[in-house]
């Protein structure tokens, strides 16, 4: 086991390995609880729902440490659930049937792009500057998400954004998780974070903020009013609307997962001479979750960001991710336990772990104005737009207009050349 994972190469243990994971899932476990809330209020099932959400996690996420050797974690996406619900569904008016049909078609083409190492070769030609750009910028953007999901900082409207109220149970419970987490990662604990979430969490049931859960174990919910749904609505994808769904499932997914894996082999030292060793097989594994979600009933899958929390933790080989989806299988049977993972318990872990991404800054040249500006842009607006997709594509369509001229366009990969002009037609027809 420890020679298939390459445990001596990339120095790690089975403790490190299983403390990771446990720490990727308890930071993941929330799209357990939200993904059906936000999937049922487009008319599906809740129970089919989570139980769709928790087998595919354990099949993407298998797939990727097996395949891959990665520390990843793979579950339906935060934003693409949402897009899926909210504009699709209820925007479009369009059944979530067709909509689930939708998921599977681009989860079909990302197999489709990924066996052609189409997906690869893309990530490949992504200039360093901007992979750390995009591994930076991805770290400023969790770091907001907790911050967020705390309630440190909350919406305002002649500031847009402001500080919260700290005085506040649950964003005060956040706030000790963090300064206790960032002590004891200053004194080099080992799982400080996956320490640090097991004690708010304790703290926050002592003090009432978090309720303490009623049951222990619970059924698992029937996949049947999802299961296969999409087999029978084949018919039905050839509307435009429908098109033009598949098309911004397939855009928003692919730069998704290929930001979150630029960042996270990054974070763990696994890029080798700006290559990331077994992209394909990451890829084609998170495109087969894909596939495999949306025949059991839920929106596409993606890479988790949150992965990085079990990177800081040690994390380092598919292990990591053999626990998570272990993790998974249990969370089936244990589902009223994950009431106590809240985003309070959560949020300092997604604070810390976004600066320990946010350090990638320092290896961009930042005295080279025509790389300054394109890194500048792909990081600042992935938090203010709240779009990984969207920091990388403004970035994409700066890169060869600060590269052309300063005339160094010989220094470009035709594939950034093609790229950029696809992401202005996105901006321009799409969003």
């Amino acid at each position: 086991m420890k020679q298939f994972f390459q445990f001596l190469d990339r120095q790690t243990t089975y403790r490190q390995e299983f403390l990771a994971g446990i720490t990727t899932f308890l930071s993941m476990a929330y799209i357990l609880v939200v993904n059906p809330i936000v999937l049922s209020e487009a008319g599906m099932d809740k129970g089919a729902v989570f139980t769709a959400t928790a087998v595919s996690a354990i099949i993407g996420t298998l797939l990727i440490g097996i395949l891959a050797n990665y520390p990843i974690g793979i579950a339906p996406s935060m934003g693409l659930n949402s897009f899926f619900t909210y504009s699709v569904v209820i925007g479009m008016g369009i059944p979530w049937q067709t909509a689930l049909t939708g998921v599977f078609i681009s989860g079909v083409l990302f197999v489709l792009l990924s066996i052609f190492k189409i997906r690869e070769k893309i990530i490949e030609v992504i200039p360093q500057d901007l992979k750390y750009a995009i591994g930076s910028g991805i770290g400023f953007f969790i770091a907001f998400i907790g911050l967020k999901n705390s309630g440190i900082v909350v919406a305002n409207s002649a500031t847009f954004v402001s500080l919260g109220n700290i005085q506040s149970g649950p964003t005060l419970l956040a706030v000790v998780g963090f300064i206790i987490t960032v002590i004891l990662m200053v004194k080099n604990v080992r799982g400080a974070i996956f320490y640090g979430m097991v004690i708010t969490s304790i703290l926050g049931m002592f003090f009432g903020i978090i309720d303490k859960p009623k049951a222990i174990i619970g059924g698992i919910p029937s996949l049947e009013p999802t299961f296969g749904v999409v087999f029978m609505q084949l018919g039905d994808i050839f509307s435009i609307e429908l098109v033009a769904v598949v098309f911004t499932f397939l855009f928003v997914a692919f730069f998704d997962t290929a930001g979150t894996l630029i960042a996270i082999a990054n974070q763990a030292g696994l890029v080798k001479d700006n290559k990331i060793p077994n992209a394909g097989r990451a890829l084609l594994a998170d495109a087969s979750a894909s596939v495999a979600g949306s025949v059991l009933g839920t929106s596409t899958t993606a890479s988790f960001i949150e992965s990085s929390a079990g990177i800081a933790a040690g994390g380092r080989t598919g292990f990591t991710s053999v626990v998570i989806s272990g993790m998974f299988a249990i969370a089936l049977f244990f589902s009223p336990l994950l009431s106590i993972v809240t985003s309070e318990v959560t949020a300092p872990a997604l604070i810390i772990v976004g600066a320990l991404m946010a350090s990638e800054v320092r290896h961009i040249k930042w005295e080279r104005f025509e790389i300054a500006i394109p890194a500048f842009v792909t990081i600042i607006m992935m938090p203010l737009t709240y779009g990984v997709a969207t920091g990388i594509g403004l970035g994409f369509i700066m890169y060869p207009i600060t590269m052309i001229a300063m005339k160094k366009q010989k220094e470009i990969s035709p594939i950034v050349y093609v790229l950029a002009l696809i992401f202005i037609a996105y901006f321009a027809f799409v969003i």
